[in-house]
């Protein structure tokens, strides 16, 4: 395995963490995992431009971004509420002004 796919999988990881921290509203959690994500990503752009990937690995690469992508996805659905809850309460909390 190659130290790019690492990198995927890495990512994967993180954003299963992601995940989890958001099905139990850890968003203190969501947002350090998201920072890791965004570190990982750096360094992923870094060593893509060293590495191609295999056949092979292109193929695992897409099936690891699917997962990625469902489980962004499913963080959003999750953070939503949240979202409009924090939009709520900024909107109270400020003046109208006419």
């Amino acid at each position: 395995m190659s130290q790019l796919m690492d990198y995927y999988k890495a990512i994967e990881d993180s954003s299963a963490g992601m995940l989890d921290a958001a099905r139990r509203e850890d968003w203190d959690a969501v947002l350090r995992y998201e920072s890791a994500c965004a570190v990982l990503i750096g360094q992923l752009r870094f060593q893509a431009q060293l590495q191609p990937l295999r056949p092979e690995q292109r193929r695992e690469k897409s099936r690891i971004m699917q997962r990625i992508l469902r489980n962004d996805a499913r963080i959003r659905c999750l953070a939503e509420p949240w979202l409009a809850r924090c939009e709520q309460l900024l909107a109270d909390r400020l003046p109208t002004l006419h």
